[in-house]
């Protein structure tokens, strides 16, 4: 066949300013190109698949339906050659030389409004479907041979270096059906002719196109991606092999969760649970693990922003069709599409862990022991899904036995009537808070309280504030309120003269470390207790905030302090004041320290044992 006389066309004024963003700005890692051109021909064959369907006549009709991808190191150069659709003189023109041809103005204006207000131009490709330029990054000059699907079709060549113009040509001898890319590469991208380089760029972005990727004649995408078929399709084998492929791991899942939706976006989404945390071994905070498809083409492997933070133990993929190919990793977190995707997906998987809660308490027992602290971290900082969370959060309380955890939802529906308080107390395990002073009233009250044992529990839960409008208030707080248990008591009690000279005196003695000294109404069996009377910050919580950060810029604790006016120790204490006032002082002073330690508010010991060794000092020489 002879061969025409070569034409050539200017690019239109916005494909030149798109080249200078694509091959200066657009993408951090250049090896992008490949994933933009493997997702072009994968789209080519999907086009073609389409008009098949519709019996129209197909140029090579029985072509394979697959790319190849072939290196030459000696030539550098690299090919991506599909059977799709294929181009005519016409479309050459308009898709390789104009932006989305009906688009240009559109593109043109948003260019030239990015420009004015500073925002980021690379933001725009995405919405024009301009992946084919990148190749530009890379090569000096690329080279198409294509024939289109209709018979009537030419064999074409379209060519260019990017700098402004392209030349169309007849090919010398008749092409196969579909696209011939041919990348001459620049000196310093010869890397893109390594046959294991490119292998692993194809392994990494494309390992789930629907249609077979070979390199160099061998495949290498023999994974099949199962988020795309129907879950009563997908056998628990499969799903484990492919969690050990996506997430690199050895174990199974805990859980695996498989949908699809419509609206308000499409998307189709795996996620899996592993079987253990490893941030609480200490090996360093997870990364995102979800990684992001749009129709089976890798967008990016670890996105951050596409899910709340609290969801990074998750593991798994998603992907959407309606999302932009090459939406960059700076405008993921303000892409209306992304925040869509990310609230149907949380969404989804809280109502996953509600249900299976549901169905199999013991497992989800096992689950909230090794992850509970991401549920913890989501009621703390998602103020969006806080609400569905709570509900995921278990603690042991003063009616469970040891080990065993109880809901939210399970204390509401046993508290008393007139009850409009969920009460808690932290404490370093189960023996040292029902040991305290704290139970006491509640117990004689029949009032249930939650036991907080890890030093975040409080913080969340005085976050949360309120649960099914109750309000959540720790049991050591003066605040709570409680009916008068005293007299269940034993023993007579201080005349209510003797008890105000006493406090009245113990207020004098203590200054500063107390709010106030108060006979106690919630008190049986213990001498005294501190109680908190700030409402905006715990003592556990301010000792957790110093240690963590250091911050001593914190005001003094407000502590009420309550003694037990039929104690034996306070009523000795009434009679010592008036024979030896140092050692009453010194007796005092202790049993503050005492109540303080019990609350679990003592930051520094030290001078809380050297007053023991003073006193067993007086003690003895007696």
């Amino acid at each position: 066949m002879a061969t025409q006389a070569s034409e050539t066309h200017t690019f239109q004024a916005e494909v030149r300013q798109l080249l200078d963003i694509v091959i200066h700005s657009l993408y951090t890692d250049r090896e992008i190109f490949l994933r933009e051109l493997v997702s072009n021909a994968a789209d080519s064959i999907e086009k073609l698949r389409h008009h098949q369907l519709k019996g129209e006549q197909i140029h090579d009709a029985d072509l394979p339906l697959e790319i190849d991808v072939a290196t030459d190191e000696e030539a550098g150069t690299i090919t991506i050659q599909d059977h799709g659709v294929g181009l005519t003189h016409d479309e050459l023109v308009e898709n390789l030389g104009t932006i989305a041809h009906s688009g240009s103005k559109s593109f043109a204006q948003a260019l030239k409004e990015a420009k004015e207000t500073g925002a980021d131009a690379t933001q725009l490709i995405g919405q024009f479907g301009v992946g084919f330029y990148s190749a530009f990054m890379v090569a000096d000059e690329v080279k198409v041979y294509t024939r289109s699907y209709k018979e009537e079709g030419g064999n074409l060549v379209w060519t260019s270096d990017g700098t402004g113009s392209y030349t169309i040509e007849e090919a010398s001898e008749p092409l196969a059906r579909g696209a011939k890319i041919v990348l001459k590469l620049k000196e310093e991208a010869k890397e893109f002719a390594q046959k294991d380089r490119v292998e692993e760029i194809l392994k990494r972005y494309s390992s789930f196109v629907q249609h077979p990727v070979k390199l160099n004649e061998e495949r290498v995408n023999k994974v099949e991606a199962l988020w795309m078929r129907n879950k009563s399709e997908v056998t628990e084998d499969e799903y484990k092999e492919f969690y050990k492929f996506q997430a690199n791991a050895f174990d199974e899942p805990r859980y695996t969760l498989h949908f699809s939706a419509d609206a308000p976006i499409a998307i189709n989404t795996l996620l899996f649970v592993p079987q253990e945390n490893l941030e609480r071994f200490g090996f360093g905070k997870f990364e995102p693990s979800v990684s992001l498809y749009c129709k089976k083409v890798l967008i990016d492997s670890k996105p951050d922003g596409l899910l709340p933070e609290w969801m990074r133990f998750v593991k798994g993929v998603v992907d959407s069709a309606d999302l932009p190919l090459n939406i960059s990793r700076e405008s993921m977190q303000d892409s209306a599409l992304v925040q869509k995707i990310s609230k149907v997906i949380t969404n989804r998987f809280i109502k996953f862990l509600t249900d299976e809660e549901k169905k199999n308490p013991d497992d989800y027992a096992k689950f909230y022991e090794t992850f509970g602290q991401f549920i913890k971290e989501g009621v703390s900082n998602d103020f969006t899904h806080k609400d569905k969370l709570a509900k995921l959060l278990r603690f042991e309380s003063s009616i469970t036995e040891a080990g065993k955890m109880t809901s939210l939802d399970d204390y509401v529906s046993r508290m008393k009537d007139g009850q409009d308080t969920i009460y808690y107390l932290q404490g370093p395990s189960r023996t040292s808070i029902e040991q305290g002073p704290y139970l006491e009233a509640f117990k004689a009250q029949g009032i249930e309280v939650l036991f907080l044992y890890e030093p975040i529990d409080e913080f969340v839960l005085g976050r949360l504030g309120t649960y099914s409008e109750k309000k959540l208030l720790s049991a050591d707080s003066s605040e709570a309120a409680l009916e008068d248990v005293s007299n269940q008591a034993e023993g007579e009690p201080l005349s209510e003269e003797e008890a105000n000279e006493l406090t009245q005196w113990m207020q004098e003695r203590l200054g500063e470390k107390v709010k106030e000294v108060k006979t106690s109404k919630r008190l049986v069996g213990s001498p005294a207790a501190a109680l908190n009377t700030d409402s905006f910050i715990s003592p556990n919580l301010r000792r957790v905030l110093r240690q963590t950060q250091g911050d001593e810029s914190l005001p003094a604790m407000q502590i009420q302090l309550d003694v037990n006016p039929r104690h034996p120790l306070i009523k000795q204490l009434h009679r010592l004041r008036q024979e030896d006032v140092d050692l009453a002082g010194m007796i005092a002073d202790q049993i503050y320290d005492n109540s303080m330690a019990a609350a679990g508010f003592v930051e520094d010991p030290r001078s809380m044992v050297n007053r023991v060794y003073d006193l067993l000092g007086r003690l003895a020489q007696k």
